[in-house]
This record gives structure tokens, C-alpha cells and sequence, in this order.
């Protein structure tokens, strides 16, 4: 009796077992959760309040970032001016600018679907480019100037720049906005753009000859064909990117990092 206990028991456990073994999910590799850093957010405290804490918070929390905005953005002077707080107060003071911090804070009171897409379109990014480092990623208000700005591994981007096609102020004619230029000034072109600036700071352009335009156009619709495939929909299209897409068809041998370091243009047009 003992011994057909044992057995029974023994065969429980090895159904038990197996069972489990056959119903446990598959573990996928999970995303690196990426989440967009709100520098914008003290940036707007100090630029409309003075608040002082603000200040010392972008000084010592985020120095990169505003020594960023102030030195190669603005071009109002460096961080350790003895008045540039003042300056940089003062800039923002315009109208126009308090019209933009205010529109921005309303627009971009909540990021999370910007952070799922950014989250997303990196991890294919880095399964088409194996090793790629994912940079800091953090918000900031501008002045109407660069949309993202790329440096030192961290990327940032400009919400003034992404407040809708037909914002008033991207009307008005002294900014000189196409309407091809307005088309992508919204909120669905933040993660393209992130993820084309950062391409070409990562593969530019070669600087060792002059490029014909037909080079250039080459160029970036190759930072663009990659860019529609981390987005999985087709962001950007042309002829170019086109004929990226026929180039990568036809040498399915080819990696996507080979395509962006092979600056023999001839080959894909």
C-alpha cells in the first residue's frame, strides 16, 4: 500500500511538473521604458514666477540641458555670466515666448503616449541596429528655433515646436513657416524626429568631400527609410527613400547599420 502511494505520488508530481512546464508563458524580453525628463517644467516654473528654487534647480538637477539651451540655443551668453539668470529671464519675458510656455503646459500637461511610442520605436530600433545606445531623453520650451537638439548622448526636445499644424503664431508670417513645415510641427512627429536627429548625429553626413545634392537627398532618406521602419508605418516617403527601400529588397544580406555607414551613394539611386 506504502509503495502505491509513492508511486501515485510520484506520478502527481511529475504531471504537476509538466503541466506547469507546458503552460507557463513565454518570457519576452521586456522594453527598456523610456520616459521623457520634464526640464520643461522647471524651466516654465523659473520663466514665469522667478521662482528661485526653479533656478537652482536647472543649475544643479539639469546642467547640461541648460547650459545647453543657454549657450548653443539662445546665444545669450554662458552659464557662469554673473547676469545671465537675469538675461535669461528677461528673454523670455516677449510675448510671444509667454505665449508659447503657456500653450505648452496645457498641450503637454501629460507625455505617456509620447513616452509608449518613444519606448516602442526604440526597441525595433535596436534590433535593427544591435548595440545602439538609447540616449536621456528630455522636454524643453525654445525659442521657434531647433526642434530637437542632440547632445552628449542626451536629446532634447522642443515643445514650442510641436503645438499643432495650425497654431496662430506658426502662421504668422514673420516666422516664414511653409505649409509643409506646419504639417510636421504636431505632436504625432515628436518621436520621428527624436529618432532622425539622433540617426544622423550617429551617422552624419561624410565631411571628407562636398556632396552633390543628389548625395544629400540620398542621405537622409536613408536615416528617414530607417526611421520608417522603428516607427513601423511609413512616416517619411519619396523617391529616395523609395529607392532605399528597393536597395534593402534586393541585398537582403545587407544589415540596416551597413546601409547607413555605406556612403557610396551610387549604389542605392
Amino acid at each position: 500500500m506504502n509503495k502505491v502511494f509513492h508511486t501515485v505520488l510520484l506520478l502527481l508530481l511529475v504531471l504537476f511538473t509538466a503541466c506547469e512546464w507546458r503552460l507557463k508563458p513565454v518570457e519576452e524580453e521586456p522594453n527598456d521604458e523610456i520616459s521623457v525628463v520634464r526640464y520643461d517644467r522647471v524651466e516654465s516654473l523659473y520663466l514665469t514666477t522667478g521662482d528661485f528654487s526653479a533656478l537652482q534647480q536647472m543649475n544643479t538637477g539639469y546642467p547640461q540641458q541648460t547650459r545647453t539651451l543657454i549657450e548653443d540655443m539662445l546665444g545669450i551668453g554662458h552659464v557662469n555670466d554673473p547676469d545671465i539668470n537675469t538675461k535669461f529671464l528677461t528673454f523670455y519675458q516677449d510675448t510671444t515666448l509667454q505665449i508659447l510656455i503657456s500653450e505648452v503646459e496645457q498641450q503637454y500637461a501629460n507625455m505617456d503616449d509620447v513616452n509608449d511610442d518613444l519606448t516602442n520605436a526604440f526597441d525595433r530600433l535596436r534590433k535593427l541596429i544591435p548595440g545602439l545606445n538609447v540616449p536621456l531623453i528630455y522636454a524643453q520650451i525654445g525659442s521657434l528655433d531647433q526642434s530637437i537638439v542632440v547632445s552628449n548622448d542626451m536629446l532634447g526636445i522642443s515643445l514650442d515646436k510641436y503645438l499643432g499644424a495650425d497654431h496662430p503664431l506658426y502662421l504668422r508670417s514673420e516666422y516664414g513657416y511653409t505649409d509643409e513645415q506646419r504639417q510636421m510641427m504636431t505632436r504625432e512627429y515628436i518621436v520621428p524626429d527624436c529618432l532622425g536627429f539622433y540617426l544622423l548625429s550617429l551617422y552624419p553626413m561624410p565631411e571628407d568631400r562636398e556632396l552633390s545634392q543628389l548625395e544629400r537627398d540620398i542621405h537622409m532618406a536613408k536615416i528617414q527609410w530607417t526611421v520608417n521602419k522603428a516607427m513601423n508605418r511609413r512616416v517619411f516617403d519619396g523617391l529616395y527613400v523609395r529607392s532605399v527601400d528597393h536597395y534593402m529588397n534586393r541585398n537582403k544580406n545587407v544589415t540596416t547599420e551597413q546601409m547607413l555607414r555605406n556612403n557610396n551613394y551610387r549604389e542605392i539611386r
